[in-house]
C-alpha cells in the first residue's frame, strides 16, 4: 500500500503551473500599476540607464520631436501563444504629455518570459502627430533600431536619423530572446 496520497504532476500540469508563475511574477513587478507618479519615476530611471549605456541616444533625444518611454515590458510565451504588456509616458521637450500602454500578442512555438524597456524616438513632427492622433498606433516594420540585436549601439549618421521613428530596446532579462517593438500596439491611458 502506498503511503503517499499526493497527486502526480503531469507535464501538462507542470506547464500550466509555470504559466501561472509567470503571470504571478508579472503582476508582482508593477505591471498594471497605473499610478502616474510611479510611471514617471520609472521613465526617469529608464532614460538615465539608456543614456549611460548608449551615449549615442543623447544626440538622438536632442533631435527628436518626442519620445515614448516604456520602462518595463513583460513578455511571456507558452507553447503556441504569448503576449507582452507595459505602461509608459510620452515626453515632449522633457515633459510628460500623455501616458500609454503597450500590448502585443504572438503565435507560434515559444516558451519563456523576459522583461525589457524600450524607447521610441519620433524624429519628425508628422510621425509624432500620427502617433498622438491615433486611437491605437501599431509599430510597423519600418522602425529603425538604434541598438542592434547584440546590444551594440549603431551609428547615428544622417541616414539613420532620417527614419521617422527610431527604437531602442534594452535591459533584457529573462529566458526569451528577440525583443522587438514590431506589432506592438500603443494606446493612450489615464493613470
Amino acid at each position: 500500500m502506498s503511503s503517499s496520497n499526493a497527486p502526480q504532476l503531469s507535464r501538462r500540469g507542470f506547464a500550466f503551473g509555470m504559466a501561472g508563475l509567470t503571470v504571478t511574477a508579472a503582476c508582482g513587478n508593477g505591471v498594471g500599476n497605473s499610478n502616474a507618479a510611479t510611471i514617471d519615476a520609472r521613465v526617469d530611471a529608464t532614460l538615465t540607464e539608456m543614456y549611460a549605456k548608449y551615449p549615442n541616444t543623447v544626440e538622438i533625444a536632442n533631435k527628436a520631436n518626442g519620445m515614448l518611454v516604456m520602462p518595463l515590458i513583460t513578455d511571456a510565451g507558452l507553447i503556441f501563444f504569448g503576449g507582452a504588456y507595459g505602461q509608459g509616458a510620452l515626453r515632449i521637450q522633457g515633459a510628460t504629455v500623455d501616458y500609454y500602454s503597450a500590448i502585443s500578442g504572438t503565435a507560434g512555438l515559444q516558451i519563456g518570459a523576459q522583461q525589457y524597456a524600450h524607447v521610441l524616438f519620433f524624429m519628425t513632427q508628422d510621425a509624432l502627430n500620427d502617433f498622438r492622433r491615433s486611437s491605437g498606433w501599431t509599430a510597423g516594420a519600418d522602425i529603425g533600431y538604434v541598438v542592434d540585436a547584440t546590444g551594440n549601439s549603431l551609428s547615428t549618421d544622417t541616414t539613420t536619423l532620417r527614419s521617422p521613428v527610431l527604437a531602442v530596446v534594452f535591459g533584457q532579462a529573462g529566458l526569451k530572446f528577440g525583443a522587438t517593438v514590431e506589432g506592438t500596439k500603443y494606446t493612450r491611458i489615464i493613470p
